[in-house]
C-alpha cells in the first residue's frame, strides 16, 4: 500500500496546475502518460494529485517536468531551486520518460508552418478529422502512437517526417536518441547533404517543404528576402531531406517506375541552349522525350496545356518537365521581351492531381532554369486561357509545389551570362552528370540533387561572377529512383 504523499507537495501540485497555460497542461498529461486532447488545469491538478496518490511520482519527478517545462520561475517559488541547481540535481538520474520527452521538445521547436507541413505529409497515413483536430505535433504523435506507427522503439517513422521536411536539427535529435537506448534506426545522416527546411539562405540550395515557398523575395517570403543574399553555405554543413532506407525496406517505401517508356519529359528550350542534353539523359533513363525550343509564352501556355491531357499519363509511372527561360521570381518570359510572363504556379497546377488526375499519386519532376530579367514583367492571368479542370483563380503568392508527389528544383542565374557565346548552365551540367551516375548506382533522386548541390558550389567559389542558385522542394511520398 503506497504512503500517504506529504500534504506540501500536495498544494505544490495545485500551485503548479494553476499557473500552466494550456500547451503546457497539453505537455504535461503527455509526459505524464496521460495525454488528452482538451487537457485543463483542473484535468492536471487531478492527474498530478492522483499519481502522488498512488506513489507513481514525487518531488524529484514535479521538479524535473517543470525544467522540461521551461517553467523555472515555478521551480523558484515553489522548490526554492534554479535551472543550473536542477541540472546538477539530476544529473543522470532522469525520471522522465526519455522518449516523450524528446517528443515534447520536437513539439516545442516546431513551427506552425512545419506542423502544416507534417499534417499535410501524413494525409495518406491519419484520417483526415484527426489531422483536422490536431492543433500539436504531440496531438499527431499521440495518434501515430495509436496505430503503433511510432513508439519509444520505433522512431524512425518520425525521423524521417522531420527530415521529409528539412528539419535536420530535430531529425538528429532522434538519432541520438536512437543510438542512446540502442533502438533500430535509419542509417545517419550523411555530411554533404541539403536542408529542405529552415530559411539557411544559399545560393546553392534554398529547400523548403511547406509553405513551399518560390525561390526570391516576392515568393519566400520575409524570412529569405532578410537573408537572400548572405554567403555561400559549404555543402558539407547542409542535410538530406529523404535519409536513404535499409534494402529491405525500399520496395515498400519507392515509387515503382515499370512503365515503358518510363513516362513523357518534355522540354521546353527557349534561349538554344542544353536542351539537347537534356533530352539525351532522359532518353537514356527510359522517357518519352519532346523537346520544343524557342517557344514564346502562347506556344508554352499550349504545350503544357496539350501535354496535361496527354492519355498516355495513365499507363505512365511517372512525369518529367524541364523549362529553360528567361523571367523573374513568379514568372517566365520564354522568348517574349515585352509582354507578360506564364507564372510557375500556372505550370504547377497543370499538373495538379486535380487538373491531370492520370498523375495523381505518380511522381512528377520539374527541372526550371531561369535566367533572370532585370526589369519587371507585366502578369497575365492564364488560368483563364489554359482552361484546366480543377484550375481556379489563385493567389499570386500561393506557394510551389501544395501537392504529393512533386519534386520541384529551380535554379536562377543572371540572364547577363547568356552573352557569353561558350555558356552552359552549371546546374543542367551537374544535374545531367549525376542523372547518369545515378542510373548506374541506383540512386535516389534526393541524394542525386545532392550532388548537384555539392557541383553547382564547387562551380560557384570558382566562378564567383557567374553564380548559380537552386531553390529545391518536394513532396514526394516515398523513394524515387530513376535507373
Amino acid at each position: 500500500m503506497a504512503l500517504a504523499p506529504p500534504p506540501h507537495l500536495l498544494q505544490t501540485v495545485n500551485q503548479i496546475a494553476g499557473q500552466l497555460n494550456s500547451d503546457e497542461c497539453k505537455t504535461t498529461a503527455y509526459l505524464c502518460g496521460s495525454p488528452g486532447a482538451d487537457t485543463s488545469a483542473a484535468d492536471v491538478k487531478e492527474m498530478l494529485r492522483a499519481q502522488l496518490v498512488g506513489g507513481q511520482i514525487d518531488d524529484l519527478f514535479l521538479v524535473e517536468l517543470l525544467s522540461e517545462l521551461g517553467r523555472f520561475d515555478i521551480l523558484r517559488r515553489s522548490f526554492g531551486t534554479s535551472k543550473g541547481q536542477v541540472e546538477r540535481a539530476l544529473g543522470s538520474r532522469h525520471v522522465l520518460s526519455k522518449y516523450r520527452v524528446l517528443m515534447a521538445s520536437i513539439n516545442v521547436n516546431l513551427s506552425s508552418e512545419d506542423l502544416r507541413t507534417i499534417k499535410f505529409l501524413l494525409s495518406h497515413t491519419l484520417p483526415q478529422e484527426k489531422l483536422d483536430k490536431a492543433k500539436t505535433f504531440l496531438d499527431v504523435v499521440v495518434e501515430l502512437e495509436k496505430l503503433d506507427e511510432v513508439s519509444a522503439e520505433r522512431l524512425d517513422f518520425v525521423g524521417q517526417c522531420l527530415r521529409n521536411i528539412g528539419r535536420i536539427d530535430l531529425a538528429k535529435k532522434v538519432h541520438s536518441y536512437q543510438q542512446s537506448v540502442g533502438a533500430p534506426q535509419l542509417q545517419p545522416v550523411a555530411p554533404r547533404q541539403i536542408s529542405q527546411q529552415q530559411t539557411h539562405a544559399n545560393p546553392v540550395s534554398q529547400m523548403h517543404a511547406t509553405p513551399f515557398s518560390s525561390p526570391t523575395p516576392s515568393h519566400f517570403g520575409p524570412r529569405y528576402q532578410a537573408n537572400q543574399r548572405q554567403p555561400c553555405i559549404p555543402p558539407g554543413d547542409m542535410a538530406v531531406p529523404v535519409p536513404r532506407q535499409q534494402h529491405c525496406q525500399r520496395s515498400l517505401d519507392e515509387y515503382k517506375l515499370r512503365s515503358d517508356p518510363r513516362g513523357l519529359c518534355l522540354i521546353i528550350d527557349c534561349v538554344g541552349i542544353d536542351g539537347e542534353m537534356l533530352e539525351q539523359t532522359f532518353t537514356a533513363l527510359h522517357f518519352k522525350v519532346v523537346l520544343h525550343k524557342w517557344l514564346n509564352v502562347n506556344d508554352t501556355c499550349s504545350f503544357l496545356r496539350e501535354t496535361s491531357k496527354w492519355r498516355q499519363h495513365q499507363e505512365a509511372d511517372a512525369f518529367v518537365c524541364c523549362i529553360i527561360s528567361r523571367g523573374n521570381a513568379t514568372d517566365l518570359l520564354a522568348t517574349d521581351s515585352h509582354r507578360a510572363g506564364l507564372s510557375l504556379e500556372v505550370i504547377r497546377h497543370l499538373f495538379a492531381a486535380d487538373a491531370c488526375p492520370m498523375l495523381a499519386g505518380k511522381p512528377k519532376l520539374f527541372f526550371i532554369q531561369r535566367y533572370s530579367v532585370q526589369e519587371p514583367m507585366p502578369h497575365a492571368d492564364w488560368n483563364g486561357e489554359l482552361e484546366t479542370d480543377g484550375i481556379g483563380a489563385k493567389s499570386r503568392l500561393e506557394t510551389v509545389p501544395v501537392d504529393a508527389d512533386v519534386f520541384w528544383s529551380h535554379c536562377w542565374t543572371n540572364e547577363a551570362q547568356l552573352e557569353r557565346g561558350d555558356h552552359r548552365s552549371a546546374y543542367l551540367q551537374a544535374l545531367t552528370d549525376a542523372l547518369h551516375r545515378g542510373q548506374r548506382r541506383k540512386t535516389h533522386l534526393v541524394d542525386i540533387h545532392t550532388e548537384v548541390n555539392g557541383a553547382v558550389y564547387d562551380h560557384n567559389k570558382r566562378n564567383p561572377g557567374a553564380t548559380f542558385y537552386i531553390d529545391l522542394k518536394h513532396t514526394l511520398r516515398k523513394n524515387l529512383y530513376l535507373s
